[in-house]
């Protein structure tokens, strides 16, 4: 069965699981990314995150670049079964530095598909 989180990004997803820099102790601190697309980011947690939440991230795609600076936007927040961790879906709501142009760019360029849109 499929679950109804899953295969509602219109852009490719691109596998990319690197752990988030966040503040000791706040709702991402030991978090890591699961997967990326132009469109948003997903996450594994230790912490449960409230849906519509707005989040800065700051993606550094490419060394001796600029990072990308977006605010995220949590869409969806599942228990991942067996654990203690939730699978977390959030998508960009604002680019405030840089483009979606640059951000497929760098995307295509640094990760293998995981999915065709």
């Amino acid at each position: 069965m499929i679950n109804s989180c899953e295969n509602k990004r219109k852009a490719p997803r691109f596998d990319c699981y690197v752990p988030v820099d966040g503040k000791e102790g706040a709702v991402f601190s030991n978090t890591k990314t699961v997967d990326i697309s132009r469109d948003g980011i997903g996450f594994l947690s230790n912490h449960s995150v409230p849906l519509n939440e707005r989040i800065a991230i700051e993606l550094a795609l490419k060394p001796d670049t600029e990072p990308v600076l977006v605010i995220g936007q949590v869409k969806w927040v599942r228990k991942v079964a067996d654990s203690n961790q939730y699978r977390i879906g959030l998508t960009f709501s604002d680019i405030i530095d840089g483009s979606k142009d640059f951000l497929d760019e760098s995307l295509s360029k640094r990760f293998p598909s995981r999915d065709k849109a």
